[in-house]
């Protein structure tokens, strides 16, 4: 049957059933209100079909936007069916939870109306109808609901039917600049905001705000803004010691509001050689939705909304499943191969400032199992290794960059400027002066990282052996290259004998907020960890198992670095937005220690000099060294950066081989002779 066909029948029989009243009542009354919503995304699909959209007035765009989220904003979610609770509390626990997961998986018709995915439209539709179905035939057949069982069955064939298909799209929309969607978008007309409503993701005034500041910028600083992001990943490849010329495409990843900005990167990236592509964040559960959204995205409705979705696959998962999903990726490589091993990585834009979100842990909520949790850290890993075998580690690269929006305050233009300036500081001046640390910190057998002012860090990080020291060094020099802004030096630890507790009051990782957070490492592994989020010592390890370890029973200390962008810090100080700057500009900030794979992760064998020429020999732990015989046990797919501010900062010290201490930073100060200069932005602001 023709899609268009099925299409049609679908339709047609949603729009019947909106009358119908066969199923008990608090049931119809859900498939009533769904039946609402697909009938009325039926009909926006042909309004864009038609180009409805192309002169629509702004009053109408803001009304389609508003009706397609409104259910899952923030003030409507306490009666909403894609919450747990409410779902719970309507339909018990087990009915509540596969509802609520339909909600949620229904509205992932919502970018497919804009794309004109009829067939991907279709299947959604057909999900719905044959849920209701089961209903239906149960009631009238039996005078009963139909089993639990049953309903996750229909779940579970909708998902491993189509996941070939989506995961194929997926790695196409990554992969053929021909998927161009979006691309179009950002080469269409932008001098009117009215563009920003053709993509189908969400839209306030944030967006907007964030359009008209950027149409607002000279030609100068809006060039240069997208040179620093274009220029950094060249630089990544350079640094790396990649071929840059056997590339072909590069991956832009942004969130809405920064086309301007995007236009003349696409430009930059073309006179190098590369074609864009442009891909959506999932929305789902067939392309592997979670938490963080990767790709293109617009405002986020309701962060509480994500995070109490984010393990719906647990309806489902099981090896079969996880088998279907590595058949699917395998034969999606298989069938862009050539694609895959001209791509470059990806060139993200992040945003920062959003307004703080208090998540809650809602036990209605689904949750992966502990067989589960295994078996998403083995897909993880196998889908990982899988990856690398078509986008070797050791050729391709990335770049991230990072904007605040106008939600950070009434002082937005005036912090946009200064994330400006922070995004263009002079690198050679901090090359210089972070060179003259590592020649210090590879006099060292480790280092001594120690908290003050009630923070309880107390940490020993173990160093690899120089066995050239003319030739060699632990520590990359990094300057505004895959991660802008400048301001680090890093290396990956030796695991055996890094030990310690590593302690922070507060900080934000990958958006989600951690109160006081302490993680115990013991030979370079994680062995204990809280938080004071909520009230249960129970609900906070999960907090931090699920979000930091990733399901992982334990992780490395991949990284440690020290952080030398004091004008970063002194910014974020002086306008109190400390919670806010994203890791990107955080990490910069202070000593930080990521837990997971290295920075070298996938391309250990790529050799990689600093400016001086000094091979970088740091580019291993016990871990990752485990790929030579067992790949799959080698890498957790995961790193998460963990500062620590100047302000919690005791000591950073250095002892040497002769037990010598030679210290870097002393109560949050550099001490070192030739790094003073560090120093300057925080004398000058009054800081420390």
């Amino acid at each position: 049957m023709m899609v268009e066909e099925r299409f049609l029948l679908a339709k047609d029989r949603i729009a019947e059933l909106k009358g119908e009243k066969i199923v008990a009542a608090e049931y119809g009354s859900f498939f009533q209100k769904e039946a609402e919503f697909l009938s009325a995304t039926c009909e926006l699909y042909r309004f864009v079909a038609d180009g409805g959209l192309q002169d629509c007035p702004m009053e109408k765009l803001q009304e389609i936007n508003d009706k397609l989220y409104r259910d899952i904003l923030p003030d409507n979610y306490n009666m909403c069916y894609g919450n747990p609770e409410y779902a719970v509390e309507c339909f018990g626990e087990e009915y509540g939870r596969i509802l609520c997961a339909l909600y949620a998986e229904l509205r992932s018709v919502i970018p497919l109306i804009f794309e004109q995915k009829l067939e991907e439209l279709t299947v959604r539709l057909e999900l719905f109808l044959e849920i209701y179905g089961s209903f239906v035939c149960a009631q009238e057949e039996r005078g009963e609901l139909p089993t639990t069982a049953a309903i996750r069955e229909a779940l579970y064939y909708y998902v491993s039917d189509y996941t070939r298909e989506a995961f194929e799209e997926k790695l196409r929309d990554m992969l053929d600049p021909r998927s161009d969607f979006a691309l179009k978008i950002i080469e269409g007309d932008l001098s009117d905001p009215r563009y920003l409503y053709k993509y189908g993701e969400y839209v306030t005034e944030n967006e907007r705000k964030t359009w008209e500041h950027l149409i607002s910028l000279p030609k100068e600083t809006l060039q240069k803004m997208a040179d620093t992001y274009t220029e950094g990943y060249r630089i990544g490849f350079e640094v790396g010691n990649k071929d840059i010329s056997r590339k072909k495409t590069v991956n832009i990843r942004y969130c809405l509001g920064f086309e301007p900005m995007i236009r003349l990167a696409v430009d930059n990236f073309r006179k190098m050689g590369l074609k864009p592509t442009v891909y959506r964040a999932a929305s789902s559960l067939l392309q592997g939705k979670g938490m963080n959204r990767i790709g293109y995205y617009g405002a986020i409705p309701n962060k509480q909304y994500d995070f109490d979705h984010k393990d719906d696959q647990a309806l489902i998962l099981d090896k079969k499943l996880v088998q279907v999903r590595m058949e699917a990726w395998k034969e999606a490589y298989e069938k862009y191969k050539e694609q895959a091993a001209v791509f470059g990585g990806p060139a993200v834009v992040e945003v920062f400032g959003e307004k703080p979100f208090e998540l809650k842990e809602k036990p209605q909520a689904i949750h992966l199992s502990e067989s589960q949790q295994k078996l998403t850290v083995e897909y993880m890993a196998a889908a990982g290794q899988l990856q690398n075998q078509y986008i070797k580690g050791e050729e391709r690269s990335f770049t991230i960059i990072a904007f605040p929006v106008p939600e950070i305050g009434e002082a937005f233009p005036q912090i946009f400027d200064e994330v400006v300036k922070i995004n263009t500081l002079d690198y050679q001046l901090y090359q210089r002066m972070q060179q003259i640390m590592i020649d210090t910190l590879d006099q060292g057998k480790y280092v001594l990282i120690k908290g003050m002012k009630g923070n309880k860090t107390n940490m020993k990080v173990m160093l690899h052996i120089l066995t050239d020291a003319k030739k060699q060094t632990n520590f990359e020099n990094c300057v505004a290259d895959v991660n802008i802004p400048v301001g680090e030096v890093f290396t990956s630890p030796v695991l055996a004998g890094t030990e310690g507790i590593l302690h922070v009051s507060r900080v934000y990782l990958n958006e989600l907020e951690y109160k006081n957070i302490m993680l115990t490492f013991s030979d370079g592994m994680v062995v204990d960890y809280s938080c004071r989020n909520f009230d249960t010592e129970e609900a906070n390890r999960k907090y931090i198992r699920d979000n930091v370890l990733f399901h992982h029973e334990s992780l490395p200390l991949g990284e440690f670095a020290i952080g030398t962008n004091t004008t970063a810090f002194v910014t974020a100080r002086k306008y109190g937005i400390e919670d806010k700057l994203p890791i990107l500009i955080a990490e910069k900030t202070g000593p930080h220690f990521a837990v997971g794979d290295t920075c070298y992760s996938h391309a250990e064998e790529v050799a990689v000099f600093n400016p001086d020429g000094k091979e970088i020999i740091a580019r291993d732990n016990e871990c990752s060294l485990k790929r030579k015989e067992d790949a799959m046990g080698a890498y957790f797919n995961c790193h998460t950066d963990i500062t620590i501010p100047y302000d919690e900062l005791g000591e950073v010290s250095i002892v040497t081989k002769e037990e010598k201490v030679i210290p870097i930073i002393v109560e949050g100060r550099f001490v070192l002779p030739g790094c003073e200069e560090l120093n300057l932005p925080l004398a000058m602001a009054g800081i420390l």
